[in-house]
This record gives structure tokens, sequence and C-alpha cells, in this order.
């Protein structure tokens, strides 16, 4: 005798049904799907743990394979400002006129690395780890935000050789020095933003990495890492809307607010008009707005 199965006939598709309408009526949803906006914040939150280990995992497995280890960590931001020092300080002049120059230099190489490097690893974050997009479910921004994380501890690390350059050149700490934490805050946020909107694009492209070194040189020769905007502007003949869009930088704006904060020869008079403004105003602008856009591509980041 044959055994009858009690499973209902497939229906086939009612007249000019849809495959969503079909699927609808099954119950059926797409794999992967971008969930809300509020949904996908409360999954982050959940992953914030892993977020955590991931960069610090990847901090610690940066330099493994070298002698100094982590020593490396401080000695590279430290003989890249070294390599400044001497082009710029020295042979272009760029230290005359500015007081603690050793200070001021080794500040803008930090806050700035910390930028670059955020961005650099944001534009690889997807392109970079398909195997890992593509073997797990989680919210892909955990990528983008864990990286601009790693960069944050390797500033903090950094920042450690800063203060031993600031007892060593005569600076004394000063109240001000509580404004870093804000200011990092607000550069980390920015600088995620940045990393998520060059993680959506390089996922797309990932030929654009391969021009991102050119862009960023760029963007740091302008933006005083290695002199004085407020020097070099004034009694110059830069048309006037030059100048705002010098200082109203980000990436300028975040540097000469660190230089404020940690160094006493650098005052007030030298940060541009409406500074906490500019730098509440682009991080809220990249870090709400970088993730809101590399959100709405999160059903497409590994495929394809």
């Amino acid at each position: 005798m044959s055994q009858v199965l009690d499973t209902p006939p497939p229906t086939a598709p009612a007249a000019g049904e849809t495959p969503a309408q079909l699927a609808a009526r099954y119950g059926l949803s797409v794999s992967g799907a971008r969930p809300s906006l509020s949904e996908y914040v409360r999954q982050l939150w959940e992953r914030r743990h892993f977020i955590t280990a991931f960069a610090t995992a990847k901090l610690t497995a940066q330099y493994s394979q070298a002698k100094l280890g982590q020593v490396w960590q401080v000695m590279t931001p430290l003989l890249n400002a070294a390599v400044y020092y001497f082009i710029f300080g020295v042979l272009l002049g760029t230290k005359h006129g500015v007081a603690d120059f050793i200070p001021f230099l080794v500040t803008g190489v930090f806050v700035w690395t910390f930028t670059q490097s955020s961005i650099m690893a944001g534009t690889r974050a997807i392109s970079g780890n398909l195997g890992l997009v593509r073997a797990l479910h989680f919210p892909r921004a955990a990528l983008p935000i864990s990286f601009a994380l790693q960069q944050l501890q390797q500033l903090l690390f950094s920042m450690v050789a800063l203060v031993v350059i600031l007892f060593c050149v005569g600076v004394p700490p000063a109240l001000s020095w509580v404004l870093a934490v804000p200011i990092l805050v607000l550069q980390f946020t920015f600088n995620a933003g940045v990393s998520m909107i060059m993680a959506r694009i390089g996922a797309k492209t990932p030929d654009i990495a391969q021009l991102m070194p050119f862009l960023l040189r760029t963007w740091m020769y302008v933006s005083g890492v290695m002199w004085s905007i407020d020097s070099m502007l004034k009694d110059s003949s830069i048309p006037y809307i030059v100048k705002v869009l010098l200082k109203a930088n980000p990436a300028a704006v975040y540097i000469d607010l660190m230089r404020f904060a940690l160094i006493d020869s650098f005052h007030a008079h030298q940060l541009p008009h409406h500074v906490w403004a500019y730098a509440i105003g682009w991080a809220l602008l990249a870090g709400v707005g970088g993730f809101i856009y590399f959100w709405k591509a999160e059903e497409k980041y590994g495929r394809g």
C-alpha cells in the first residue's frame, strides 16, 4: 500500500501575482533584508563588545610580527613627525613664528594620523573583509566603527608620548587638557562617519582605495598639520572665501582645538570663530549622515 503524505499540494501563483505578493502569502522574507534604522541601532549596540574586542585584536596583531612589537604604535607617528620637522620646520622654515613648534607639529601629526588611518581602514572595511561579511550575520557598520575605534586606541598610545614631549619642552600641565576628551569624542564621531561613507563606496568600487592616499595627502597639506594656518593667512592676499574654507576644514578644526587644549602658547585668538560649532557640526553631519548612508545599503554588502 502506498502512503499518502499529509502535505498540501503546491499552489500556482494567482494571475497577476508578483513575487513579493507570493512570498508574503507563504510568510517568506528576504534573506539579509535591511532592518529599520532603530532596529539596526539596537543590533549594533548589542554587539558593542564584539566591536571593542575586534578593534583591540586588530591593534594587537598590527605589529605582532615586529621585534619591537607594540612600541611601533608610538614610534611610527613620532618618526613621521621627525621627518616633517626636518622638511617643513628646518628646510622650509615653517617653524619660524610658531611658539613650541615641536609639540605644535607632533600634536598635528598625531591628530591627523587618527583621521587619515580611520578613513583608509574604513575604505577597505567591507571589501577587505568579504569572508567575514558573507559568513556571519551582523550589522555591517560594526566593521568601519571598529576600525575607527582601533585608530582611537592607537592615538591614545601616541598621546602618552605627546605628554612626555610636552613636559620635555617645558609645557606645564593645565586644566585645559581636560578639553582633549570632548575633542576626541567629536573627532571619533567624525572619523567613524566618514569611514562608513568610504566603506560603502569602497564596497562597490574597491579601486577607490588606491586613490585615497593621494586625496588624503592633499587634505593633509591644507589642514595645517606642519604649518600654522593663522600665521600663513595673516596679511596674505588669499581670497576671503579660501581663508574661511581653510579654517572650517574639519581636520584643521580638530587639530587646532587639540593644540589649544594641550599647548599653553597656542591661544584662543588663533582658533577660527565659532570653532566649537564647527567641531560639533562636522561630527553630527559626518556621524549621523554617514551612518544613515551606510545603513541604506546594508543588504547589498558582500553580494555580487
